[in-house]
């Protein structure tokens, strides 16, 4: 019984772990990011005051652009998400009951056939063409 507890108090106290970790890295700003980037190549390059400076400034830069395109990014997500929401919705309506329920079979099956980052696996039938003579 009290390896069982202590075994549950480590599951709760990983995953406490883990999800403040996950938090804290989206609470990350640009400046955060930039700082943390420009110490540890000044620490590893033996960075003089003046080269910190300026990569500091060229990493703080690069970390407002990229803030920006994140989150212009989830924008269009946002966005296309909606829009086939509503394109899913209306094909909904043209269907009949039977047509949807076989419909919705078909989506699950290309969901089955995807890669975790979203590609179609690809299978591929013909044979390869060897380079060279």
């Amino acid at each position: 019984m009290k390896n069982w507890i202590i075994g549950a108090a480590l599951l709760v106290f990983t995953s406490l772990q883990v999800a403040a970790q996950q938090q804290k890295r989206a609470e990350i700003n640009p400046e955060e990011r930039a700082k943390k980037v420009t110490e540890k190549m000044a620490t590893e390059l033996k960075l003089s005051d003046q080269q910190k400076a300026q990569i500091l400034e060229l990493n703080l830069e690069q970390a407002k652009k990229r803030q920006i395109e994140m989150e212009q990014d989830m924008a269009e997500r946002k966005v296309k998400s909606q829009e086939m929401k509503v394109h899913q919705e209306k094909i909904k309506e043209v269907l009949t009951e039977e047509q949807r329920t076989k419909w919705e079979e078909m989506k699950l099956d290309q969901r089955k056939g995807r890669k975790p980052g979203g590609e179609v696996h690809q299978r591929r039938d013909m044979p390869r063409h060897k380079r060279g003579n």
